[in-house]
């Protein structure tokens, strides 16, 4: 009787709860939902509301300056919230306001206004913005998605905002002729400027004032990026510096650069190795020493300078150039699929032939080309000391096909503008010279060297390679009008998900030697092309 009384009481219990939800009958093959059952995330496209809301939510926290409160409002909330802290600890900013503007997507910009308090000094400080509102994963919950240049667009990831004394003097930097050089009258010089005051600053003789600036990390973004000063509160006393730049070639350099999009140019003297000139059409960063692009067949100058030597080409005797060759299991072919019959080893070089150089890579050595780089024209060694950053060029050891597109400039090769002017300028002296821009003598600093020089036959034979090209090939229509003893390379080099390779081209005119890319601008006699000559003419 008992077991039969609790049957019944837990089987009426079951039925009355079922009823509470309202269910149907057993056989309409529905549930009950269960009480535990999780929220549904949300997913799909932020709404504008969304949108809105997140970043008012953020901005308003941030002005009022509840620091906890806003970091919350991002996915990164201690990052958030100690980069937030410093703006007003280390930065000394105070009397905030953030002005939303009209968002495009998830994108919203804002304006800053606020005040950089040190001491008994005081400044104000404006600037522009901007946040991305994102959709955590987790719960659809939307979110700022953090990163430093929230803060401030010049912060970099692990970058922070310090108010104080200069970490070093400002430096008054001069042209070769003594005229100051200014980020106003060149605006590619900003991180050249930038540079030159972390590397002279404590050695010009200046005395440090108060500013607010962006002290970089340790983050990759920031491992090629100088210290920047974003707020002057009182200036320092400047030490001089003198660099090797020519105020007409600079100004010549800024205006071709100004002319095309993502285009950057250098010009040393061969002579020397003194830097005559450096400009760049995206001021923010100085791809001109710094960038790593593949320099595709501007690359064919060292290449030739390695078969010439091996007695693999010959500028007069006759070289094969066939549409396609298979080297590594990677099947290289010419531009438009040309081939040249019968012709010469200077032939394939003014037409640029790929097939031309990669037909000899089974005769040569995996090394052979970083050796030849290195040994001959001072690249990928990582020892260069122009004064301020730059990167030396790299020709990594490569095998099978890699290594067969590293002879035209692809594969692991990276280089930029300084770099392959470099290559001209030591194909017209004879000798590597490394490019500097600030003379040795200031600081004693060490110059590289490389270890040896190409054979007097070999030279010979370069020259007539690239004079050639400058008269008859891929150069011929930019080089028209330089005259004089000059010589050139074009090259293209071939980017994952760009339509447009990225257009290249060296020359050298008496003792100038320039080189420029154009990143996604084609062929660079079309492109790269017009803005070296229009130098070597400047300067010539």
């Amino acid at each position: 009787m008992i077991g039969g009384m609790i049957a019944v009481v837990v089987g009426g219990a079951g039925l009355g709860a079922y009823a509470l939800y309202g269910g149907a009958s057993a056989d309409d093959g529905t549930r009950a939902a269960s009480t535990d059952q999780k929220p549904e995330v949300k997913t799909g496209p932020l709404s504008a509301t969304e949108v809105t809301t997140t970043a008012k939510a953020f901005l308003t926290a941030w002005q009022s300056g509840k620091v906890t409160e806003a970091a919350a409002a991002t996915d990164d909330s201690a990052a958030a919230k100690s980069l937030l802290t410093g703006y007003t600890k280390d930065a000394r900013i105070k009397d905030v306001t953030l002005t939303p503007g009209t968002p495009a997507g998830d994108k919203v910009p804002f304006s800053v206004k606020a005040t950089v308090s040190y001491k008994d000094t005081e400044k104000p400080l404006a600037y522009d913005s901007a946040l991305t509102v994102v959709r955590r994963t987790s719960d659809g919950k939307p979110l700022v998605d953090w990163h430093s240049a929230v803060v401030h667009p010049d912060l970099e990831d692990g970058d922070k905002l310090v108010t104080g004394e200069a970490g070093t003097p400002p430096v008054k930097a001069l042209d070769r002729d003594g005229g100051e050089l200014t980020e106003k009258k060149y605006a590619s010089l900003g991180p050249v400027l930038d540079g030159l005051r972390e590397k002279y600053g404590k050695k010009a003789g200046g005395k440090a004032g108060i500013e607010l600036r962006v002290e970089r990390g340790k983050s990759a973004e920031s491992d090629d990026l100088s210290d920047k000063t974003l707020l002057e509160l009182s200036k320092g006393t400047p030490g001089t510096v003198k660099t090797t730049l020519d105020p007409a070639l600079q100004a010549a350099a800024e205006k071709q650069v100004a002319k095309k999009a993502r285009s950057s140019v250098a010009m040393v003297r061969p002579s020397t190795g003194e830097i005559l000139a450096a400009a760049n059409a995206s001021p923010g960063f100085n791809t001109a020493f710094q960038g790593s692009l593949a320099p595709g067949s501007t690359m064919k100058v060292i290449t030739a300078s390695l078969l010439l030597e091996k007695n693999l080409a010959s500028a007069d005797k006759k070289h094969p150039c066939p549409k396609y060759f298979t080297y590594g299991h990677w099947k290289f072919q010419n531009d438009k699929k040309f081939e040249i019959k019968n012709g010469t080893f200077k032939a394939s070089f003014a037409r640029s032939c790929n097939t031309a150089f990669i037909s000899q890579a089974p005769k040569l050595k995996d090394d052979d080309l970083t050796k030849q780089a290195q040994q001959v024209f001072g690249l990928g060694l990582n020892n260069w000391a122009i004064g301020v950053p730059s990167f030396d060029g790299a020709v990594p050891v490569q095998s099978a096909a890699q290594m067969g597109a590293s002879l035209i400039g692809q594969g692991g090769v990276r280089m930029n503008p300084l770099n392959m002017a470099s290559v001209s300028a030591t194909v017209k002296s004879g000798t590597f010279r490394q490019p500097y821009l600030v003379s040795p003598d200031v600081d004693g600093r060490k110059l590289a060297t490389a270890s040896r020089t190409l054979s007097a036959g070999t030279l010979s034979q370069l020259r007539e390679l690239m004079s050639y090209t400058a008269d008859y090939g891929t150069a011929a229509e930019a080089m028209a009008g330089v005259g004089g003893d000059a010589g050139a390379k074009t090259g293209s080099a071939e980017v994952d998900g760009q339509k447009k390779p990225n257009g290249w081209f060296t020359a050298y005119r008496g003792d100038l030697a320039a080189a420029g890319v154009v990143q996604q601008g084609g062929h660079g006699g079309e492109t790269a092309g017009p803005i070296v000559a229009a130098l070597l003419k400047t300067g010539g």
